[in-house]
């Protein structure tokens, strides 16, 4: 079979932000919805996560998804549901141009994802490029140059074995979740940020990734988050987006009847 195009492979623009030292800033997409991925890919962020662990869109393929990000400049990832090498293939043969896997504890949980994300022999990955030729090639060794593989650390037997899970080669960065962290450590999701000891281990991880010259990834304010040591920002999602929206035309709305309201009291000579 012959996977040749008269489509260019490109490079992978994220994986070049991240290997020269950069910070990149990006977006995550829940939804599930094309459309909202590809209104999202069109923003002029760096990246586009679009999310299979948590969505609502559910846990099949997200080709559509990716089809609609497709030469906006956005570089495509793709949470995967769990850490398994048939979730991260599939990912990958759909278009997606680096996976973030989730729930990962040990040096062994890395190497597993990293293996995954590659093509022998430096992987595992099988080879049948159907639609990735049209991103990043169909030459194993060239996309093995380009994919990224991104871990997450999201608890405290994560945090203690950061160091050796940064180290492992072809693990290209380390996105923390501070909700799944935050429980880990037995606290509410959002009570993270304002724990000491959270802060401590967000603290660690960044560390880890800085020592073995890779990025450390969060969802946050870029700002605030590079301040710490962050170089891989998710600065919201479509669906933080819908209710940051939706409280603005609440007030709005309130506004304008706390206004009605006082206009007919004004006029009302009874009152």
């Amino acid at each position: 079979m012959s996977y040749a195009s008269t489509a260019v492979a490109h490079p992978n623009r994220l994986r070049r932000i991240l290997e020269s030292g950069g910070t990149a800033v990006g977006l995550a997409c829940h939804t599930g919805d094309p459309h909202i991925a590809e209104t999202l890919s069109l923003a002029g962020f760096d990246y586009l996560y679009l999310d299979q662990q948590h969505s609502v869109g559910g846990l099949g393929s997200p080709v559509e998804m990716l089809r609609a990000t497709a030469r906006t400049g956005t570089t495509p990832l793709v949470r995967v549901a769990a850490n398994d090498p048939v979730l991260i293939g599939r990912a990958l043969d759909a278009g997606a141009e680096g996976v973030i896997v989730p729930t990962v504890e040990s040096a062994e949980d890395a190497r597993r994802a990293a293996a995954a994300a590659r093509y022998a022999p430096d992987g595992i990955r099988s080879w049948g490029p159907t639609r990735s030729a049209f991103g990043l090639g169909p030459d194993p060794e060239t996309v093995n140059g380009e994919v990224l593989c991104l871990v997450m650390i999201e608890t405290i037997e994560g945090v203690a074995r950061a160091g050796e899970i940064a180290a492992v080669p072809g693990v290209h960065g380390v996105y923390v979740g501070p909700g799944d962290l935050a429980v880990s450590l037995g606290l509410s999701p959002t009570e993270g940020p304002r724990n000491a000891r959270h802060r401590a281990a967000v603290r660690d991880i960044c560390a880890a990734c800085d020592a073995v010259g890779i990025a450390a990834g969060i969802t946050g304010d870029p700002r605030t988050e590079a301040a710490r040591g962050f170089r891989m920002v998710t600065a919201g999602s479509d669906v933080s987006f819908l209710k940051s929206g939706l409280a603005d035309a609440r007030a709005r709305r309130d506004a304008l009847l706390r206004t009605t309201t006082e206009d007919d009291t004004e006029g009302d000579v009874t009152a």
